[in-house]
């Protein structure tokens, strides 16, 4: 008996290295349409002016591309080895998010998502010639909402994507095709009454389950803000200078989660607890070297020292004075202020000593 159209690309698909991968209608629920307008008429997004400006696309895949009629989603599993909070209680290194201490996913999936879509064009059947798009986080795809469809896994209370398999830790992609393909059957699971994701927020970004507020969030505020981050998120921040993983790390089905297999995905070791000190003094062709091929590089040098200032100004450690002094007259007002509130920080722990 031949293999289904199906089966054949979820076998190559794993031959490709994905760990999960799920079929469903190009449509979304109402449910996630409304949840994603709530979203941003309550101002939740913050600065993210992208989410309202092709809203109705990213509502609506056929929006995007009217010919759409199903979805491939695709996860790739980056469970670290090691506590990813464990930098938490070392004050003079940075916690960087998990994501990001490897290369950056972006380019790593879109080149899997681009083999697998040349052999889903491949499985023409019609002849009518299969077209197919494939989408890393950087278009308006509602990518969380199609990932639950495809049966990868379920939204869970902290907004992201629970794997029964995987935990909490998928990256996401998605193939789009004029192919008709049949949707995966349905998957048990559920966050039933745990809510450790919510109560691990040191920053309550969560107004109720399955609700995020962009706008608490320290991953928004050291990636996405671009401005001095407000004066009361700052000491929540401790030492994490690029994202924030305590919702994801919280959960408990990630006990269910073997370590990440994939080489591109395996942490730098100098991104692993690296010192503040070393990239306060990153000037900007030290960072986009230090950075190369790395997400982190995206957010720019002045918007990552600011963050290595704040964790310098949670440190305690007054021996960084002298450093953070040399930034108060950096020629960035955002690094400049930053390096201002870390020496007050440090003073005042030294007058209360």
């Amino acid at each position: 008996m031949s293999k289904s159209i199906e089966d054949r690309i979820a076998d190559h698909a794993r031959h490709l290295g994905f760990d999960a991968i799920g079929f469903c209608d190009a449509t979304l629920p109402e449910e996630a349409r409304t949840r994603l307008r709530q979203f941003v008429e309550d101002g939740r997004h913050g600065t993210m002016s992208w989410m309202e400006q092709r809203i109705d696309q990213r509502g609506d895949p056929k929006a995007l591309w009217p010919e759409v009629r199903s979805v491939i989603s695709l996860g790739l599993s980056y469970a670290p080895k090691a506590d990813p909070a464990e930098t938490l209680d070392q004050p003079d290194t940075g916690t960087i998010s998990v994501y990001a201490r490897h290369r950056d996913y972006h380019d790593v999936l879109k080149g899997m998502l681009k083999h697998l879509a040349q052999f889903v064009v491949r499985q023409d059947v019609g002849g009518d010639g299969t077209q197919v798009k494939v989408f890393v986080d950087t278009a308006p795809v509602m990518e969380k909402p199609l990932a639950e469809q495809a049966q990868l896994g379920w939204q869970g209370k902290h907004t992201n994507v629970v794997s029964r398999d995987h935990g909490s830790w998928l990256l996401l992609g998605e193939i789009y095709t004029t192919l008709d393909l049949t949707p995966s059957p349905p998957r048990a699971g559920s966050c039933g009454s745990c809510t450790r994701c919510l109560t691990a927020c040191p920053t309550d970004a969560f107004p109720r389950p399955y609700a995020l507020d962009a706008r608490r969030c320290i991953a928004y505020l050291t990636i996405e803000h671009d401005g001095p981050i407000p004066v009361e998120f700052r000491k929540s921040m401790d030492n994490r200078i690029y994202g924030c993983d305590d919702c994801l790390n919280a959960c408990p089905w990630n006990r269910f989660a073997a370590t990440s297999r994939h080489m591109k995905l395996q942490p730098r070791a100098d991104l692993m607890a690296p010192r503040l000190d070393d990239l306060a003094r990153l000037d900007d062709a030290g960072f986009r070297s230090f950075f190369s091929g790395s997400p982190i590089k995206r957010i720019g040098r002045n918007r990552f020292v600011r963050n290595v200032l704040i964790a310098l100004g949670n440190s305690r450690n007054t021996d960084h004075l002298a450093l953070i002094e040399t930034l108060t007259g950096d020629e960035n007002p955002m690094v400049a202020e930053a390096a201002e509130w870390a020496r007050a920080e440090l003073l005042g722990n030294e007058d209360n000593e």
